[in-house]
């Protein structure tokens, strides 16, 4: 890209955004491809580098650059995450006003010749109905799409992050240009107050109270954190704006140093998310060279910088005051509180800790005002909420809706339903640190207060999807084992305890729980919950205390019946063999790691219980399917 040349007013940034517009209006076709890590991981890099070639080998004329005016040309540029994971790559071509699903390199050449030299629409490429039966051309007739409200993700999935230009042509940096210029820090504190924004990391604590707190203390140095270090199993929203939108991140940590009389930032990125790294430091560096960051941002007299720091991944980083130890150079470990970072945060100075969509979702409401943000969601949590779905799900990938859209709308109109055809059982919400709901809330709203009193939590924005099929006291164990390696275990109620929830839960999915495992698990649950120091701590039993109070027949039948009913633990499983199916071919012998199958070739084998360790290695080998449970 041409460097932008240095910003010193509104007026100039405005000129950028004229001539972007003005050039995008003369192209003939602009094809964005999804460059985020689920469209990556499917090959998304080989067919960028296809396209490319396939352009050039039939001489179209490619745009050089974003603000080349000249008629007819063609743009290629890389997205961030557009959502549809699950059908990825994806490929939107405009303004034939189309969304390629699953695209690969040797699609190249087709697309090139029917799509972008003879306008012409791929149906194979195409999304297809549920029953197979016509295809979805635009991206908004797909229901996954139809169903969501984009505001953060529009900008995501239709902008190249490469280039700040084409972040100004979307409105960019205008907030913080009507900011500086315009508004007083009290202005800037009352408008975000007034908007009802919840930190979207987890707590959900009034964004505008936080930056009021910290905005009135008086300091020589002030900072401005961004919690980046997205820690929860399968959660991924913060990574995908990160990536496909960093510049929204640098403009709402900008408003908030202005906000609270703060000159510096910092972003706290974990190291596993190299993308994400990449993107925001090629952001920075065109934001300081263009004088919207630095010394004088955009020719005011207020100056503000930002720089990033790699986390090592540990999951109680995710924890305010666990991540300034961190940037301080100690290990990540909380702290008591008070003293509130307000107060005293990064080396002992006032401090604002957000994440990454709660800074995102500044300039739109600067831009739009504290009442139009509130037209979306509901009173208590207004505005709109990422989500990343997983599981049994039809559609997973991720998603944008306002704040008490239900459960049911999620799965049943975006996700497509259950992928497996059994019925819905279970949705886990908030990563670790949620909570299990059943097929009896799926009409509950995904808001702060309603999933707070059903004994979930928004949380970063995690959904699992979970069938009958799925084990529940299994799920609480997996989670709790999550949540016990990754506790720092400076506070012993929940380095101990934990642990020894940890090891009752083992016990009773290898059979040898008792109902009296069922009382002390609980009354561990509640302790740790209790007197754990950091709210991570306070909530790691979460997934035990909800999938007890839902799901307990499950337990029951663990320690009483010795049985699970989904069929998954495998300390309950018997496997044997049919003699009216086995043809004593002698697969499952062979393959058998304990020697526990015996029988001559051509008769039915047997299977010894007492040496069976119920591998399931003989039910995956025998082509007759003779092995039973």
């Amino acid at each position: 890209m041409s460097p932008v040349k240095t910003i010193c007013s509104p007026q100039e940034l405005k000129n950028i955004k004229e001539s972007v517009n003005a050039s995008a209006a003369n192209e003939k076709t602009r094809l964005m491809l999804c460059c985020g890590n689920g469209c990556i991981a499917a090959g998304a890099r080989l067919a960028y580098e296809a396209l490319e070639a396939e352009l050039k080998a039939q001489n179209v004329t490619m745009k050089a650059d974003l603000i080349e005016v000249s008629e007819g040309g063609v743009r290629l540029a890389a997205s961030g995450c557009q959502g549809l994971c699950q059908h990825g790559p994806l490929l939107r071509i405009t303004p034939l006003n189309v969304l390629y699903t699953n695209v690969r390199a040797e699609d190249a050449a087709e697309i090139v010749e029917k799509s972008v030299i003879g306008g012409e629409v791929i149906e194979r490429l195409l999304m297809k109905t549920p029953d197979g039966s016509s295809t979805y051309q635009a991206r908004e007739d797909i229901p996954f799409y139809k169903h969501q409200t984009n505001i953060l993700m529009n900008d995501c999935g239709f902008i190249d992050p490469k280039d700040m230009r084409e972040y100004i042509s979307h409105d960019g940096y205008s907030a913080a240009a009507q900011v500086i210029f315009s508004m007083s820090p009290e202005d800037v504190c009352r408008e975000v107050l007034a908007s009802g924004l919840r930190g979207r990391g987890g707590g959900g604590f009034p964004t505008g109270r936080k930056w009021s707190l910290t905005q009135v203390v008086q300091s020589d140095k002030k900072y401005i954190i961004c919690n980046g270090d997205e820690g929860d199993p399968g959660a991924f929203m913060d990574d995908a704006i990160m990536e496909g939108n960093p510049h929204a991140i640098l403009e709402g940590m900008l408003i908030a140093g202005y906000a609270i009389g703060a000159d510096e930032g910092i972003i706290y990125v974990r190291a596993e998310y190299p993308l994400a790294v990449k993107s925001l430091g090629i952001a920075i560096e065109q934001a300081q060279a263009a004088g919207i960051l630095g010394s004088s941002c955009m020719g005011s007299p207020f100056s503000f910088d930002i720089h990033i720091k790699e986390g090592a991944g540990a999951f109680v980083c995710g924890e305010e005051t666990a991540l300034i130890a961190s940037i301080e150079g100690e290990r990540g470990m909380p702290r008591p509180k008070p003293p509130f970072p307000a107060q005293s945060g990064l080396w002992g100075k006032p401090t604002v800790i957000n994440n990454v969509e709660t800074y995102a979702n500044i300039s739109k409401i600067i831009l739009h005002g504290s009442e139009w943000f509130k037209g979306f969601g509901v009173a208590k949590s207004p505005g709109t909420k990422t989500f990343s779905i997983t599981g049994e799900v039809v559609n997973t990938g991720l998603i944008e809706v306002p704040l008490g859209t239900t459960i049911r709308q999620v799965v049943y109109d975006i996700g497509g339903g259950i992928r497996t055809g059994r019925p819905f059982k279970a949705v886990q919400i908030g990563g670790p640190s949620g909570g299990c709901l059943t097929k009896d809330h799926l009409d509950l709203p995904l808001d702060y207060d309603s999933l707070r009193a059903a004994g979930a939590m928004v949380g970063s924005g995690g959904l699992v999807i979970l069938d009958e099929g799925t084990c529940m006291v299994e799920v609480a164990r997996y989670f709790m084992s999550f949540t016990q390696s990754e506790s720092c275990g400076k506070c012993v109620l929940c380095r101990e305890g934990t642990k020894r929830m940890l090891q009752i839960l083992e016990k009773i999915v290898a059979g040898n729980g008792t109902l009296e495992d069922l009382d002390t698990l609980a009354e561990l649950a509640e302790t740790v919950q209790d007197g754990s120091l950091c709210g991570l701590g306070k909530t790691a039993p979460n997934p035990v205390l909800s999938t007890l109070r839902y799901f307990r027949d499950e337990y029951v039948a663990h320690v009483v019946e010795k049985r699970c009913p989904a069929g998954q633990c495998q300390s309950f499983k018997t496997y044997a063999i049919d003699p009216e199916k086995c043809i004593g071919c002698s697969a499952c012998a062979k393959k058998c790691p304990v020697e526990a199958i015996s029988g001559q070739i051509k008769s039915p084998f047997v299977i010894d219980p007492a040496k069976c360790i119920k591998c399931g290695v003989c039910a995956d080998v025998c082509k007759f399917n003779a092995v039973t449970l």
